[in-house]
């Protein structure tokens, strides 16, 4: 009866979400969009929900364009609910004091309306390359963030291997105290900031060398 109630209150919260979604969260117009599977839909909604906090609260303002939670809605729209999460994932990473440095030092472009970072979905053109992708993938495999310390990020690989052992930590204490919903949600979480690692470390070192 339990299971059937959670149920029902989702399906009631992402129907609501499509029916009643306003212009002014960005990530609605894909909920609302019948060329959205609904598989999409699933992982846009947390996002459209993240929106209606970030866009009412001065100070939180993404340093890049398109935002975190326009980017993640775009990749999972353009990628799939897998690959598009890992994307997501690993903007987030990013995102983060180094961001500024790395994209003057690849001399990268800025919204001319208000000078954020413009960090596209779509990667760029590959450049020639100076690091393996093959081993920067192998080594975040193995220790998440290490293959982006290898590609040369080496505050963007702290940031992925910490926020990889705090929701590890967070699952794994869930589990131990039978907290089966918390235990389900850090441990997807945790599983996407995995393949963010990977696909970031890839990223890193196919696109983003010196």
């Amino acid at each position: 009866m339990k299971t059937n109630f959670k149920i029902t209150i989702v399906i009631f919260v992402f129907a609501f979400a499509i029916l009643y979604g306003q212009s002014k969260y960005p990530a609605d117009t894909l909920l609302a969009s019948k060329k959205v599977s609904l598989i999409k839909k699933v992982g846009i909604l947390p996002i459209a929900a993240f929106q209606r906090f970030t866009y009412n609260v001065d100070g939180l303002n993404c340093q890049f364009y398109p935002s975190c939670s326009n980017y993640g809605a775009q990749a999972i729209r353009d990628y799939g609910l897998i690959r598009g999460s890992f994307i997501a994932a690993d903007r987030i990473v990013r995102c983060n004091p180094s961001s500024l440095v790395h994209h003057l030092k690849h001399g990268g472009e800025y919204n001319p309306i208000d000078l954020r970072l413009i960090d596209p979905v779509h990667l760029p053109q590959p450049v020639k390359l100076k690091k393996s992708p093959a081993l920067a993938v192998s080594l975040s495999a193995a220790i998440p963030g290490t293959g982006r310390m290898y590609a040369g990020r080496w505050f963007d690989g702290f940031m992925g291997l910490s926020q990889f052992l705090l929701y590890a930590a967070i699952t794994n204490y869930a589990y131990q105290n039978d907290w089966e919903v918390l235990t389900a949600i850090s441990g997807g979480v945790t599983f996407i900031i995995y393949g963010g690692e990977i696909y970031g470390a890839y990223r890193t070192a196919k696109y983003y060398q010196p």
